[in-house]
């Protein structure tokens, strides 16, 4: 009742109340002025609303603060739950590693010394980033080690970070991909992971096999590497040799079929038969002519060096006739075929020789290139072994859900309000 009763007696007060003291001195000036209106307009009504009473809870209030227990509040127990109660300890095992390039200075070999400079190959890191999370490389540690097992000691209770025996290989790589984590600086080339597991042995065990299929693998890309490099010089020099061991066939085979070891001391050697025949039937020319001089015409020496003449020259002639077409030289054939087939044997094997030893400088050379740019995996930190376990990160976890079932709830609780306001 008196709430109600409020509002009409301020009414009535306003109403009622007199002139202040602007209507005084108003009513003065009026007298002296002379007669006016000595009643004034009556005031406008100023309506106040009663105060506001305290707000009490309705059913969509309580209907908001349930829903806030049951997504945020229930959930993010639970979820402790199990991150202290359920989730099994898990070791890290961290290990760092690059590939390295020996490249050696020509000049300083010539110089005589050994520099090498050291560089890294961002592409080959690229790769091994990439064999890192491969499926062959989760198969190769899996065959040695039994890596299903060794991740599946928490099953089953801690099947949310355990992994379950029965997965295949691929559940076994998505896993995998949790369990190794890798942080790769491309500038620099340096690779760094954090490999997981639920002892200290175990995950430092990972993380060896880890560098030693790495290191074997980097090995295999640097041997196809240098075998790459050196394909061409190695079949040029196979190409030689087999060329130039034509050649030497063909010229022994020359030598069986003509018996001659070598043409041109053979002419040599027919050339001096000549040169002493020439000189054999000069004498034989100067005594018949001191013959005819001294002695009668019928004369049986003369007759008997005309016939010494005849036959010296008939045999020169048949010397001769040995280096012409249709000569009988050794093996039925004229001296200048065989000497014309010969030379090109010959030409043909200085040849081969030749490009033998060109060949075989250039591979030499493209070995040594090869063996200057080989490749190999440097570990600047070794495997380490872990004294405590850091993971899971059970208030991280426990603190992103928070922030999440919050977001979750809030963005519910505007989307009802946004429709309850629409109505």
């Amino acid at each position: 009742m008196t709430e109600d009763n409020t509002p009409d007696r301020l009414s009535a007060a306003v109403r009622q109340a007199p002139a202040g003291p602007l209507g005084k001195k108003g009513g003065a000036r009026k007298r002296a002025a002379g007669p006016r209106k000595s009643a004034q307009a009556p005031a406008a009504t100023v309506a106040i609303k009663p105060v506001a009473g305290p707000a009490r809870p309705k059913r969509r209030h309580r209907g908001l603060m349930l829903s806030f227990v049951v997504l945020v509040i229930a959930p993010l127990l639970l979820t402790g739950w199990y991150l202290w109660m359920r989730a099994a300890d898990q070791y890290g095992s961290t290990t760092g590693f690059t590939v390295r390039r020996e490249e050696t200075s020509p000049a300083a070999d010539i110089l005589g010394g050994l520099s090498q400079f050291s560089s890294s190959s961002s592409s080959d890191t690229d790769i091994l980033y990439e064999f890192i999370q491969s499926q062959e490389l989760v198969r190769k540690i899996d065959d040695q080690i039994g890596l299903k097992a060794l991740y599946s000691k928490a099953w089953p209770d801690d099947p949310v970070f355990a992994f379950d025996p029965e997965g295949g290989i691929e559940d076994l790589l998505a896993f995998w991909q949790r369990m190794v984590r890798i942080s790769y600086d491309a500038g620099a080339g340096l690779i760094e992971l954090r490999v997981l597991a639920f002892t200290p042995e175990d995950a430092r065990a990972i993380a060896r096999l880890i560098f030693d299929e790495s290191s074997q693998m980097i090995n295999e890309l640097s041997a196809i590497a240098r075998d790459d490099a050196t394909r061409y010089a190695r079949e040029e020099l196979e190409r030689a040799v087999e060329r130039l061991k034509q050649a030497r066939e063909a010229v022994t085979a020359f030598r069986s079929r003509t018996q001659i070891v070598d043409p041109s001391a053979d002419i040599q050697g027919q050339m001096g038969l000549l040169n002493t025949l020439q000189q054999q039937l000069a004498e034989a020319l100067i005594e018949l002519d001191l013959l005819r001089e001294t002695s009668r015409e019928n004369d049986p020496r003369i007759a008997q060096g005309e016939r010494r003449i005849a036959v010296i020259r008939n045999r020169i002639d048949e010397e001769r006739q040995k280096f012409g077409i249709g000569g009988q030289g050794p093996g039925g054939r004229d001296y200048a075929t065989l000497v014309a087939e010969y030379e090109r044997l010959t030409v043909d094997r200085e040849f081969a020789e030749q490009s033998y030893t060109a060949a075989l400088s250039a591979f030499d050379g493209a070995q040594a290139e090869a063996q200057r740019q080989s490749r190999y995996l440097a570990a600047y930190i070794k495997p380490t072994l872990a004294e405590e376990a850091e993971y899971p990160q059970r208030a991280m976890l426990l603190g992103l859900t928070a922030l999440f079932l919050t977001l979750l709830w809030s963005i519910l609780a505007l989307i009802y309000y946004s429709l309850r306001d629409r109505r």
